[in-house]
C-alpha cells in the first residue's frame, strides 16, 4: 500500500468514526452551541456575499447625502463623505472576519508548536514557558497596541501584533494538555516500542490534546474580531478607507451627537459577531469537557 493510499484509508476512517460518534449529536442538542453558530454563520454568510449584499460601493463618496439619516436609500444612513453606512457594515465583515480567522491559523500554528514542545520535552520546559510569562505579564491589548504602533498601521502588521499577544495562552493551555497526556499509558507504551519522540508528539500526544485547543481558539476569535476593532479605532490597524468595524466608529465619534447612526451600526455588528463565537465556545467547551454537565433541553 503507497503512502497517499495508507494516508486516505486512515482518514476515511477518521471521518467515520466521527459519524459514528454521539459527538455532532451532542454539539446540535446543545442550545449554546447552536444559537453561537447560528449568530456566526449568519455574518460569515454576510461577508461571503458582500459584493451582492452590499446596495452600494463601501467607499463611494456622495457629499450631497452627507450624514444623511436612515432612509429608503441608504437603510442605514450615509456617514461624513456620504458613504453609505450598510455596505461599509457588510464590507466591514469581511475584513473582521479575515483577521480574526489569520489570527487564529496563527496562534493555532505557533501556539501549539510552543507549548507542545514545552509540555513534552521537559529541557525546554522552563526556558520556553519564562519568555511565555514575560509575555503574558502584559495585557494582551497593550501588548497588541504597542506592537502594531511600532510596526505601523496594516492588516498584516495588526495579525502579527494579535498572534504575539495572545499566542502564549494558546501555548499554555497546550501545554496543559501535553503534560497530562504524556504520561498516558499509550504514549509510554509508544516509547517502550521505539518510537520517536516527534512520531509520538504529533501522532499520539497531540491528537489527544485537541479538545482544549478548539475551544481556546473560539474564545480567540472573538478575541481578535474585538481586538481588531480596538487597533482600527486608535488608528494602528488596518488604514482608513478601508472598512472595517472599528475605522468605521472611529470616523463617526466626531459625529456622535448629529449623525449616531455611524458609530452604532458597527457597533451592533462587533457585539453580534462576538456574542456568536462565545456561545459557539460555551457550547464547544460543554460538550468536549467530560467533567461538564451538557444540558440538552
Amino acid at each position: 500500500m503507497t503512502d497517499a493510499t495508507a494516508t486516505g484509508a486512515r482518514f476515511g476512517l477518521f471521518l467515520d468514526r466521527i459519524r459514528r460518534s454521539s459527538l455532532p449529536r451532542r454539539l446540535f442538542r446543545h442550545r449554546l452551541f447552536v444559537t453561537g453558530l447560528t449568530l456566526f454563520l449568519i455574518v460569515l454568510f454576510m461577508a461571503v456575499l458582500a459584493p451582492y449584499l452590499a446596495p452600494h460601493a463601501p467607499n463611494q463618496n456622495n457629499f450631497r447625502y452627507r450624514l444623511g439619516e436612515p432612509n429608503a436609500i441608504h437603510l442605514l444612513g450615509t456617514d461624513n463623505f456620504g458613504r453609505d453606512v450598510l455596505s461599509r457594515v457588510i464590507y466591514g465583515s469581511q475584513v473582521s472576519l479575515r483577521i480574526g480567522f489569520m489570527v487564529v491559523i496563527m496562534n493555532a500554528v505557533f501556539g501549539t508548536l510552543i507549548g507542545a514542545s514545552a509540555g513534552y520535552f521537559r529541557k525546554l520546559d522552563n526556558p520556553i514557558m519564562r519568555v511565555m510569562d514575560g509575555l503574558m505579564a502584559f495585557p494582551a491589548i497593550l501588548l497588541a497596541i504597542a506592537l502594531a504602533a511600532t510596526l505601523g498601521p496594516s492588516e498584516f502588521n495588526a495579525v502579527l501584533a494579535l498572534t504575539v499577544a495572545y499566542a502564549p495562552r494558546t501555548a499554555r493551555i497546550v501545554r496543559a494538555s501535553v503534560l497530562v497526556v504524556r504520561e498516558m499509558d499509550y504514549v509510554q507504551a509508544a516509547l517502550a516500542s521505539g518510537a520517536g519522540h516527534l512520531r509520538i508528539l504529533f501522532r499520539h500526544v497531540l491528537v489527544n490534546s485537541m479538545a482544549p485547543l478548539l475551544v481556546q481558539l473560539t474564545f480567540i476569535f472573538a478575541v481578535a474580531v474585538l481586538a481588531e476593532a480596538v487597533l482600527s479605532f486608535i488608528g494602528v490597524g488596518p488604514p482608513p478607507p478601508t472598512p472595517t468595524w472599528g475605522n468605521i466608529i472611529s470616523e463617526g465619534r466626531n459625529y456622535i451627537r448629529e449623525a449616531p447612526w455611524i458609530s452604532l451600526f458597527p457597533g451592533i455588528a462587533i457585539a453580534f459577531t462576538v456574542l456568536g463565537l462565545n456561545l459557539l465556545g460555551d457550547g464547544l467547551r460543554d460538550v468536549l469537557d467530560p467533567r461538564m454537565k451538557v444540558e440538552t433541553r
